[in-house]
């Protein structure tokens, strides 16, 4: 039997979710009696600024030629006979997210690779049910990020501290810089420093002892004086000197954890890459 015919045959025996619920429904009528002229203006206005959105639902169709064509794809590698039925509880949360995702390319390749991950024998056990929800939780932008880690687990990131004049302590003026989101290709890199938070709050990534001065720091040189001497840095200095003020720089990093490496492994890489055989 054909790796596609398996992967057809796996699709079918998740039929549960051949019924997509239709997100529009004339529902709406019994509401827009209810209310007055003006409201009833107001919701038509919404019903026609969402009904575009109608047409990224994915149906069950979409799905199973999914399957069959870009999941498919990713396991032209994998022998027939390693091909197996997965587990219900990854891939069933998976499909439905899918239904309201599958139009962002980024998000789309996430639930593919776990998908990929959980029908074949030797890496269904890196498939953790867990991923469904974390990609659910991710941006576009987040799964860009995600892609770089798979890459490079650590990243040196940057507090910058300002001192007012004549006072004790110092505030935040920019917290977690780095370049994580411009490498990335983020469509918003100034986000960044939120995209890192969500990452962390979903134990995929983890800064050792930030936001303070004199946390840990990576050791190799030069690691820190391209992000503290770059043209938006120097130009921010340049603007609190002048006030009289001055800034400290709080040095520390963010790297993937053991978690977020388990997740490049089965939602980022690619299954013919060697990382994907446990060497990220």
């Amino acid at each position: 039997m054909s790796n596609e015919n398996k992967i057809r045959d796996a699709a079918d025996a998740i039929k549960g979710l051949a019924e997509v619920i239709p997100v529009y429904q004339d529902g709406l009528q019994p509401a827009v009696r209810e209310i007055g002229v003006g409201l009833q203006t107001i919701a038509k206005t919404i019903h026609i600024a969402l009904a575009p959105i109608s047409a990224l639902v994915w149906s069950y169709d979409n799905l199973k030629e999914f399957l069959s064509t870009r999941v498919a794809e990713k396991l032209r590698h994998v022998p027939t006979d390693r091909i197996i039925t997965p587990e219900p509880h990854v891939v069933v949360p998976a499909l439905q997210a899918l239904q309201y995702t599958g139009h962002q390319e980024n998000l789309r390749e996430l639930y593919a690779n776990l998908l990929a991950t959980s029908l074949d024998a030797e890496t269904s056990e890196q498939a953790h049910p867990a991923f469904v929800d974390m990609i659910k939780n991710m941006s576009p932008d987040e799964a860009r990020i995600m892609r770089l880690f798979s890459v490079r687990r650590t990243f040196p990131v940057i507090d910058v501290h300002m001192f007012p004049k004549g006072q004790q302590g110092y505030v935040v003026a920019m917290r977690s810089y780095s370049w994580v989101g411009k490498e990335a290709g983020c469509d918003f890199p100034h986000l960044t420093p939120n995209y890192l938070d969500n990452l962390a709050r979903l134990g995929l990534i983890e800064s050792p002892g930030a936001y303070a001065i004199g946390s840990p720091t990576l050791a190799a040189p030069n690691t820190y004086e391209p992000l503290e001497q770059c043209e938006e840095i120097m130009k921010f200095k340049s603007e609190v000197e002048a006030e009289g003020d001055r800034i400290e720089f709080g040095r520390s990093f963010v790297q993937l954890t053991d978690l977020g490496r388990q997740f490049c492994r089965a939602c980022v890489i690619e299954k013919s890459s060697a990382a994907a055989n446990g060497r990220l």
